[in-house]
């Protein structure tokens, strides 16, 4: 214990705490990474960093005289890269890994022929658009829930349809009868997953002699059964599609409230009742309420927080679980035992007291074979969540996250010594003005003498567009308002508070979702997540100094947010960094000193420990090569597209006031996907930027190959480190290029046109002004001003004589 005490700051304790009862042993344990991956790759972080201080000075001291102006756009544009690479190395400083033992949770909470004492868990599943979110596709997600390892009776499953869409709600209605055969199935043949369409889409082979003959019956009527389900799902869609002009009707003919999205009542309907319902063996089923809350126009309804804040005040007052685990529609459970992995953590007397949340990574059932627009996103999951799970824990991401109730209402973590009840009771005094007008909403609880149809009256109250205002929902409580990536500021808030979170990565995954699949709507999630970023930086939260005055969010957490905040701003000198190397090729000047002198050992020095860096974090993390490579190419990608927009539109909404936008990613409803949605290409100003940088590249490449073949065989040598730079910028690009060129109908021609023409203006611009024209003026002038700084800095902190 004693050699890797200092490798997690979360206070971990030792069995020696613990009695010597089996069923009081601990839940999970931190399993650090072992230390010969892990000291070597310390060492190189701090030699990265010297390197880094070394390199910059180097190049600050010697300028191109010929080709100022390039020169000095090289150095800002490395110095930015520089500086976000030291914020993300070392929030990774101590990454752990993470094992649950299931069998003690049962020991000692659930134990054969006695109550289980496993706390209440609300899953929450959120959907807006029946069109982008087919009703068939969160009915799986539903069944998922519903044929869960987990006590009947402890899980209730809300799901939050904010566009009031008529197929939804009819649609789980149909998923509810189908609950009653699919349930009993799954569990009396353990059978994973236990979302019907991903289950018997799997190859299974019958012929096998260990396959039980009355499986083999079940599991053909069970699917028979499922397609007439598809079929009757299927049929509602088609007749929305029909009706959506004139509008549902009621059965007396009046028109359905709901038809207008944006202007209806609010809804609870439980669909197997407040006392469950039961299945085709006489067995009780988990609850499952469908909730749409009211929409009224000159409301802010804050989008998809908005909706996650009516389903916890609804939750609380029908229900009130413990512990509250939140999923997108698309994301099924994938392993049933899901919630039971949470519970090893969230009930472990080591971490229940200031344990936040407990995050699974995202997973994906669709993406295609080569991953080409980096949707695992390996090394943010495996990498980056692995490193601050170490610190204080890893963001909160939007979707597989159980959460504590007690830390979405907004109460700090209990100090050890702190009477729980009193806390409590002392938050009550002002619950009118935190919580709203309704007194059961904190503390309530469900018994058998519960009046059902007054708490539905009290739970259709608390999700009116009006009950949040003048309390501090969003604010304070619950999750955050103020930025379209929630998730990250909810998440931020909680560890500000001094809450920590875990980071659960079981050896099946635990839910797997749908990603976006073409190019278009990759780099519209690229962009919201960017927007989100940016937003908070800007913010009264931006991580910089929101809570520094409690000291209660760790350093390293704090950086790691603050990167997680500002990496969007790179992209500037990103997108300046990939035009650079085509500059030299089209005029003959160069943005560095040449390679044969010392600069040529820095610059390889530099990559030298950059790629030791990223060899030993693919040893740690059991990241592929070929993931991380897809990472780095789609950094490229968004960050001179989505990335970019993001900066410029927070920063246009900063001054002008104006709300940005958030549209729903596509889901599909089927497991398969067809390769030709790879190519479905929207045309969107996302996709100019990279072309453009595309263009000027490739122009550059061919031009320079041919002056040198024009000049000669000593024009080659010179040629070649500029060619490097240029074909770096353009294997990079490679997944943009295919996206574009296997499209069916070729290249959208707005893209191309619009590509050209700022081309071209940028060509002109160039012309005109002819940059090399001011390089003695910006020698004379900023050059001389960098150089006097430089050397007061030099000589009064670091004397160094190079």
């Amino acid at each position: 214990m004693e050699a890797n005490a200092g490798l997690v700051p979360v206070e971990i304790p030792t069995p020696e705490n613990y009695k010597a009862d089996v069923s009081q042993l601990p839940l999970s344990r931190v399993v650090p990474i072992s230390s010969s991956y892990l000291y070597p790759y310390r060492v190189v972080i701090i030699l990265r960093l010297i390197i880094f201080i070394f390199y910059l000075q180097y190049r600050y001291t010697h300028p191109v005289d010929d080709a100022y102006a390039l020169w000095f756009v090289s150095v800002i544009c490395e110095s930015c890269f520089a500086l976000s690479c030291l914020f993300d190395q070392f929030p990774k400083w101590s990454p752990v890994d993470r094992e649950t033992f299931l069998d003690r949770l049962a020991l000692r909470y659930d134990k054969e022929g006695e109550p289980s004492q496993l706390a209440h868990i609300d899953v929450f599943v959120t959907t807006a658009d029946p069109i982008r979110e087919p009703p068939l596709v969160t009915a799986n997600t539903v069944l998922s829930i519903l044929a869960v390892d987990y006590p009947a009776d402890k899980v209730t499953c809300y799901v939050s349809d904010d566009g009031y869409a008529m197929q939804t709600f009819e649609s789980l209605s149909e998923t509810t009868e189908f609950a009653k055969k699919w349930v009993p199935f799954c569990k009396k043949y353990s059978i994973e997953p236990r979302a019907p369409e991903f289950y018997f889409t799997q190859k299974i082979d019958y012929l096998n002699d260990d396959i039980d003959l009355s499986f083999i019956k079940e599991c053909r009527e069970m699917k028979r059964e499922y397609e007439e389900l598809k079929v009757q799902i299927n049929a509602l869609v088609a007749k929305a599609q029909k009706v959506w002009k004139e509008g549902w009707t009621m059965q007396d003919g009046t028109p359905r409230p709901g038809n207008n999205p944006k202007d209806h009542p609010g809804m609870i309907q439980m669909f197997l009742g407040h006392d469950g319902g039961l299945d085709t063996d006489g067995n009780e089923l988990p609850r499952l309420v469908y909730v749409s809350r009211e929409k009224r126009p000159g409301f802010n309804h804050h989008k998809k927080a908005g909706a996650m804040n009516a389903l916890i005040r609804a939750s609380a007052i029908l229900t009130n679980g413990a512990y509250i685990l939140n999923v997108d529609c698309d994301h099924y459970f994938n392993n049933s035992k899901a919630l039971i992995e949470a519970m090893c953590f969230m009930m472990d007397p080591a971490y229940e007291k200031n344990t936040c949340y407990v995050q699974f990574p995202q997973r994906f059932y669709d993406v295609d074979l080569h991953d080409r627009y980096a949707n695992y996103n390996m090394v943010f999951f495996d990498i980056i969540m692995k490193g601050v799970d170490g610190i204080q824990g890893p963001f909160y991401v939007g979707t597989g996250c159980c959460f504590n109730r007690q830390a979405l209402y907004g109460f700090d973590p209990v100090v050890e010594g702190d009477d729980v009840e009193i806390s409590l009771l002392m938050s009550q005094q002002s619950l009118r003005k935190r919580f709203g007008q309704c007194p059961l909403l904190v503390g309530a609880t469900v018994t058998e003498t519960t009046n059902t149809a007054s708490l539905l009256k009290e739970a259709i109250n608390v999700i009116s567009c009006d009950y949040e205002d003048e309390t501090e929902w969003g604010e304070e409580i619950g999750w955050m308002y103020g930025s379209v990536t929630e998730d990250v500021l909810t998440g931020f808030k909680m560890h500000a508070k001094g809450w920590i979170s875990i980071y659960c990565k079981p050896s099946r995954p635990a839910f797997l979702g749908c990603a976006p699949i073409n190019l278009s709507d990759r780099l519209g999630q690229i962009h919201r997540w960017s927007f989100g970023s940016v937003e908070c930086l800007l913010s009264r939260h931006c991580p910089i100094w929101y809570g520094l005055y409690n000291g209660k969010l760790r350093f390293l957490e704090r950086v790691a947010y603050i990167n997680n905040a500002a990496y969007p701003f790179t992209s500037i000198a990103l997108l300046a960094y990939c035009i650079l190397p085509a500059i030299p090729l089209l005029t003959g000047k160069s943005i560095s000193p040449e390679i044969t002198d010392i600069y040529g050992l820095w610059f390889i020095i530099v990559f030298i420990a950059l790629f030791t860096t990223i060899y030993l974090e693919l040893r740690w993390s059991d990241v592929r090569l070929r993931d991380w490579w897809r990472n780095e190419q789609f950094w490229v990608i968004g960050g001179t597209s989505a990335n970019l927009f993001a900066v410029f539109q927070v920063l246009f909404k900063f001054f002008t006031k104006t709300d940005g936008n958030f549209s729903v990613t596509s889901k599909v409803d089927d497991q398969k996907v067809n390769s030709s949605e790879l190519y479905i290409l929207k045309w969107t100003w996302l996709l100019v930027p990279p072309t453009i940088i595309t263009i000027i590249n490739l122009a550059a490449i061919v031009f320079g190959v041919s002056s040198a073949i024009i000049d000669g065989y000593e024009s080659w040598g010179p040629l070649i480190g500029k060619l490097i730079f240029a074909i770096w910028v353009m294997a990079h690009l490679y997944p943009f290029l295919q996206g574009l060129l296997q499209r069916e109908n070729g290249i959208p021609t707005s893209v191309i046109l619009s590509s050209i023409v700022l081309a071209m203006i940028f060509v002109l611009w160039w012309i005109r002004v002819d940059p090399f024209k001011i390089d003695k003026w910006l020698e004379v002038n900023i050059g001389s001003i960098v150089r006097n700084t430089y050397n007061k800095f030099s000589a009064n902190l670091l004397d160094f004589d190079l």
